[in-house]
């Protein structure tokens, strides 16, 4: 996942305080751009700091278009945004990410998607594609947001219901805006949603897609219907996991594998987190927000155990398969092989 400079062609403003920046990738990289519907990509200012920012688009687009939020005092949404011009450059990872979705022709699927705020950037390319990708299945969408004025993405959702009448089903909920329904007229959480999900008939619905903050996350996974696939826009920062019962005497030996080379350095396990250490001889590796969001660090534990503070960018079957987050991950055993290329 390298970082390439792309040329900015767009800036438009998609609600009160966000943004939507396309840009311009030139034609010798639209294959290392090439990207599924629900993936993000890395923003990297001058000083090295990363920010991970969705695709809004569909993959059939052919655009590279984020959606960003400006946050007071964000190092690039509120420094960098407002300053942004069509020509600007910027340095870009190579798309990146897990919370996907690849539409099948065959198939015939009744899906749900909820988007809390900022939540609906992924969620927007991921509805596209499958309404467009798959003639046989519909979507019933449930957007959360504060007010009218602050939901990003407000004409494309109106676009795509006007598009496929028949197959998407929205339906708005407003948290500092009272609606005409009761129902739709307030905070998302775990009893709404259940009430949402009774009056609309949404029972039978037999794949989710939510993206949100970590609270709403953990409160709709109880309540919705089918598999259920998450992904978290912000998270607050975890405690550090409880020390395994039988402590490593001293510290570890780590052992990063990435793009065919290996380096080591030694970690104590109430140290820094395996990814903070091994970018000290490796700094070339793969990471993004660094707290256990994007999923960018992810590597396999091929040999030795680790303990992670949190894992909220990995399914359950990943942990099971052995795969870490980098970003999370402390050494529990005298030697440890992280393999980023697993």
């Amino acid at each position: 996942m390298p970082f390439h400079t792309l040329e900015v062609a767009a800036v438009e403003e998609t609600a009160d305080d966000a943004v939507a920046i396309t840009f311009a990738v030139p034609p010798e990289l639209a294959g290392a751009y090439a990207f599924t519907a629900g993936q993000h990509v890395c923003v990297r200012g001058d000083d090295d700091v990363r920010r991970s920012y969705s695709l809004c688009a569909p993959p059939s687009s052919g655009t590279v278009r984020i959606g960003v939020r400006r946050l007071p005092g964000g190092v690039f949404s509120d420094a960098v945004v407002p300053r942004l011009r069509p020509g600007d450059r910027l340095e870009v990872m190579t798309p990146a990410g897990r919370f996907t979705a690849v539409p099948d022709p065959a198939r015939r699927r009744w899906y749900g998607a909820v988007a809390a705020g900022s939540g609906i950037t992924p969620v927007l390319s991921i509805v596209a594609a499958v309404l467009e990708g798959e003639p046989g299945s519909r979507v019933s969408l449930v957007v959360a947001d504060r007010t009218q004025r602050s939901a990003m993405f407000l004409e494309e959702v109106h676009d795509l219901k006007d598009r496929f009448p028949e197959r998407l089903q929205v339906a708005r909920v407003l948290s500092r805006e009272t609606q005409e329904a009761e129902l739709f007229s307030g905070r998302l959480d775990a009893d709404r949603m259940r009430r949402i999900v009774a009056a609309l008939g949404l029972e039978g619905v037999e794949e989710w897609y939510v993206c949100g903050p970590q609270p709403l996350l953990a409160e709709l996974r109880s309540v919705l219907p089918g598999i259920v696939h998450t992904e978290l826009f912000h998270a607050d920062p975890p405690p550090r996991a409880a020390a395994p019962v039988a402590a490593l005497d001293g510290a570890a030996r780590v052992v990063v594998r990435h793009e065919g080379r290996t380096a080591e350095v030694d970690l104590a396990p109430e140290g820094a987190p395996v990814l903070e250490a091994a970018l000290a001889v490796r700094g070339d590796l793969p990471f993004a927000c660094r707290g256990g969001v994007c999923g960018t660090c992810r590597a396999r534990v091929v040999e030795g155990s680790v303990a992670m503070d949190t894992s909220w960018a990995l399914e359950p079957d990943e942990v099971a398969a052995g795969y870490v987050l980098a970003c999370q991950a402390h050494p529990t055993s005298p030697r440890v092989v992280l393999d980023f290329d697993a």
